[in-house]
């Protein structure tokens, strides 16, 4: 693809058809400039198959607004507009719109508020607010939901890795199994959720993080099929990069050969002043690999040197292999806690590709329409109750319990503040038969979720480092509740409504039902 394709296909143009169809539609009844307000949340947390998340990450904001900021209609798009032709011949696009768009098609009116990157989010809560005139909010959807849900989705399976890890270093290694360049978004989104260090080269260098890596089976076949050994292969590598010295050991026979020419090496290294780091396996059964290696290394006087582990990892993976550590490594004289302390972990395909949840439902509903100086609600009614989209304007809060646990994100009215509530009323969003009324002295913190990030398209977000992002999504874990973190059926975390906004939304359904008849 050259690059004029590519800037076609990457900018304002990384849309669906639908969105500049309803623009066009909103143009000719006069509401193309109308303020309204889309809602992005998703409905259901990711599901593995065999396992469920209990919270998602926020990520992908950032990336959201630099494209934002440059996408705009230039004169080749709108010519390629003008070439669209419908089923008998006529032109889908007509010049009149064509030219309102080539001169107001960008995103200077769209203002936003949002749950900051690296928060620990949920199911029905408003992750991004998106306020502005309606052609340019509606052409917005698919770049909004394609930046932020893949992100969301990687970031939260790399909080659910670095949980099931136990907090020990982590390596993204997903860019041979990623999706073309999509790889780039789940690296940096795999960083906020839970990875110290990603093995692609580009994007940890456009993040500021130092790219990790061995080397590959490959060097020790050329040895071999040179006449040379492993020992050889491992020998020079050792010689070019003897401070940073991680042999990977399992291209021949992991025990008979691989760890004991490890030793060696790192013995020669040691005599010259060097600190090895470690060892990697990619290969077999890891859990009792590395017990076998720990012996050997601890014996040979490498007690604390790394032990790399890579090859389909996920958080069921590294749960079963932490497990099977703590079970038979005292039968072998391996202390099982320091065992586990010195595990990397290198996660490639199951990361980037998120194993068994390829996608995140995260959509994009209007809420609210602009009417002279008010915002009136607006409502999408399903036939599955639990798919009708929370009206209006609103705030979202986080409520805090007395051990300091989040206890429920609650939604509410734009003119609410729970903070001067005595009693709060907590509707579930759909059943109107589940509830709980809650004593605010019960109630130790509430916290405003959603910042302003855009001001009629001039940001004001004030942008932080990944590390950050990091720092938030472990003090939300933190402040989960062991059963919410749970790998394996986790508890439900409360998201509800307030009162009001519980009864403006009954209001509102009762109402289009009527319409309806």
């Amino acid at each position: 693809m050259i690059q004029s394709e590519r800037e076609t296909a990457e900018g304002i143009l990384l849309t669906d058809e639908y969105q500049l169809t309803m623009a066009q539609l909103y143009y000719r009844y006069g509401l193309h400039e109308r303020g309204v307000q889309f809602d992005h949340f998703f409905r259901r947390y990711p599901d593995y198959g065999g396992h469920t998340a209990g919270f998602c990450v926020m990520a992908g904001l950032e990336w959201l607004l630099d494209w934002m900021a440059g996408a705009h209609f230039r004169d080749e798009d709108i010519e390629h507009l003008r070439g669209q032709r419908g089923r008998t011949g006529r032109r889908v696009l007509e010049d009149d719109f064509l030219t309102w768009l080539r001169a107001n098609g960008c995103f200077e009116g769209i203002s936003m508020r949002a749950i900051p990157e690296g928060r620990v989010v949920h199911p029905n809560v408003s992750l991004t607010t998106v306020q502005g005139p309606m052609a340019m909010a509606q052409i917005l959807e698919t770049a909004l939901l394609n930046k932020l849900n893949y992100q969301i989705l990687i970031a939260t399976k790399a909080a659910r890795i670095k949980e099931s890890a136990r907090g020990q270093l982590m390596l993204e290694f997903g860019l041979r199994r990623g999706h073309d360049k999509g790889a780039n978004a789940g690296a940096r989104a795999a960083l906020i959720g839970g990875a110290d260090f990603s093995s692609n080269v580009g994007i940890s260098h456009v993040l500021g993080y130092a790219p990790k890596g061995t080397h590959a089976h490959s060097m020790v076949q050329v040895f071999m099929a040179l006449g040379e050994s492993e020992l050889a292969a491992f020998q020079a590598y050792a010689d070019v990069y003897p401070d940073d010295c991680l042999l990977l050991v399992d291209t021949i026979d992991t025990l008979e050969s691989g760890v004991p020419n490890a030793i060696r090496v790192f013995e020669n290294l040691r005599r010259r002043g060097h600190q090895p780091v470690g060892i990697r396996l990619d290969s077999g059964d890891l859990a009792y690999l590395s017990i076998q290696a720990a012996k050997m290394l601890n014996e040979a006087g490498f007690p604390d040197t790394s032990i790399v582990l890579s090859n389909n990892l996920d958080e069921l993976v590294i749960w079963q292999i932490t497990t099977q550590i703590e079970q038979e490594a005292p039968r072998y004289g391996v202390d099982p806690d320091h065992l586990i302390r010195r595990l990397v972990y290198g996660v490639g395909t199951h990361l980037v590709t998120s194993w068994g949840e390829p996608a995140l439902g995260g959509v994009y509903k209007v809420v609210a329409v602009r009417d002279r100086d008010a915002w009136m609600p607006a409502i999408k009614v399903s036939e599955s109750a639990s798919k009708t989209p929370n009206p209006g304007h609103k705030l979202v809060w986080r409520l805090y319990d007395e051990r300091g646990k989040a206890t429920c994100d609650l939604l509410s009215l734009d003119d609410e503040d729970p903070n001067g509530m005595t009693q709060l009323m907590l509707r579930h969003p759909s059943d109107h038969t589940r509830y709980r009324v809650v004593d605010r002295g019960n109630i130790t913190g509430i916290e405003p979720l959603l910042v302003d990030i855009l001001d009629e398209g001039r940001e004001v977000l004030e942008r932080v480092p990944i590390d950050e992002m990091r720092r938030r999504r472990a003090a939300d874990v933190e402040r989960l509740d062991s059963g919410v973190r749970r790998l394996l059926n986790p508890h439900v975390y409360h998201v509800s409504l307030t009162q009001r906004l519980w009864d403006l939304k009954q209001d509102l359904i009762g109402s289009a039902m009527e319409h309806s008849r």
